[in-house]
């Protein structure tokens, strides 16, 4: 079964721009922006892996811009084949090159497999067979070191869910070569960008000397500050006579997506003392909770049955320890083998970390709609 993945309320659009892009999102993080800096502005390659809403993909773009570097970002759930693939890895470059450059390529280098269509941009020609294909994606490999020595600039190329590639590339041949050229290429780098569920399909990035990089959830305190200066932005705070900040720090668990997805909801509101109320962040988590329900239920339908208890358990009384006899007895969980493997089959699905972290789930916002949904 592959990977099973909530969907990011930080996703969801709001009228109000919190500007994610922007020295407050390295709160917390600074540690690892500098590592990420230091890694691109030495041709490095990197893993980062991280729940949705982690900041993975901003810290890298932040990273990139300190080094002066230009971006290519591909989402490879959208690649679904080799041509799909070169058509995304097109469209990165049309983004982020001038139309006269691309024409110049395809003139002198691309026009067997490439042509510049009505509107300037790149395109791959159409039909071509699988060596040509293979061709087409060896020389646009070629075409990101010409373009970073045309720009002056190095080129950051992120790819994002990289394992969802071997849905169609068996042998893994399109990513290996990916990659060896990339590697052989000194000013361009690449960075995968996964969860913790897909973290698991890069147990042999080793050989490729990739440095990993793993995000976990900011501690209380910097989320604390980080969201009362992103709320300072806005003329508005936590009412300091109630519980409302402790209520929202406990429902995101250090999560700063989810806690993006609160904030942009909580703007919304009316405040007429610029005090965001105990009530307000308790609605506004009623609300959430509420539209995402129908997928969370639908995520547990998917889920075996010592699955699902174990993962209850844990939203209901977090424990680092769920294989001590005292939980097992308290929650009339399974011994042995049975509970080993749905601790194994809920990290590889994502939805809990491992031992390190403390069995946490992953995803704060359904561990919140768990509990409530028990208690």
């Amino acid at each position: 079964m592959p990977p099973l993945t909530a969907p990011n309320p930080n996703q969801e659009q709001s009228a109000v721009d919190l500007n994610l892009f922007t020295s407050l999102q390295l709160i917390g993080r600074s540690k690892e922006f500098e590592q990420i800096v230091e890694i691109l502005a030495q041709d490095g390659d990197l893993l980062i892996t991280g729940v949705p809403g982690s900041g993975r993909r901003t810290l890298v773009k932040m990273a990139a811009k300190e080094v002066s570097a230009v971006v290519l970002d591909i989402d490879c759930i959208r690649a679904t084949d080799g041509e799909r693939f070169i058509q995304l890895l097109t469209e990165a470059i049309n983004q982020n090159w001038t139309s006269a450059q691309i024409a110049n390529w395809v003139k002198t280098t691309g026009s067997n497999f490439f042509i510049v269509n009505a509107e300037d941009k790149l395109k791959l020609l159409r039909p071509l067979n699988k060596k040509q294909l293979w061709q087409a994606f060896i020389i646009l490999l070629e075409l990101l070191e010409i373009m970073a020595n045309s720009l002056e600039q190095r080129i950051v190329l992120i790819l994002q869910s990289s394992p969802h590639l071997r849905s169609w590339d068996r042998q893994s041949l399109w990513e290996l070569t990916l990659r060896n050229k990339i590697k052989s290429h000194p000013h361009v780098s690449y960075v995968l960008l996964a969860t913790i569920a897909e973290k698991n399909h890069h147990q042999d990035d080793s050989i490729y000397s990739l440095t990993q990089i793993q995000l976990v959830p900011l501690s209380r305190d910097v989320l604390a500050l980080w969201t009362r200066e992103i709320l300072h932005t806005e003329d508005l705070k936590f009412d300091p006579h109630s519980q409302a900040l402790t209520i929202f720090l406990d429902a995101v668990q250090g999560n700063i997506g989810d806690a993006t997805a609160l904030i942009r909801r909580l703007i919304t509101l009316r405040h007429p003392q610029r005090l965001i109320t105990e009530r307000q962040v308790k609605q506004v988590i009623e609300d959430i909770l509420k539209d995402l329900s129908i997928t969370y239920e639908s995520l547990l339908m998917l889920l075996p049955p010592s699955q699902i208890h174990l993962l209850e358990s844990l939203a209901v009384d977090p424990t680092d320890k769920p294989q001590s006899k005292e939980y097992i007895q308290k929650h009339g969980l399974s011994r042995g083998g049975s509970l080993q493997g749905a601790l194994t089959g809920l990290q590889h699905k994502g939805l809990i970390y491992s031992a390190e972290q403390g069995y946490r789930l992953a995803l704060p916002l359904l561990a919140l709609w768990l509990k409530q949904r028990l208690i």
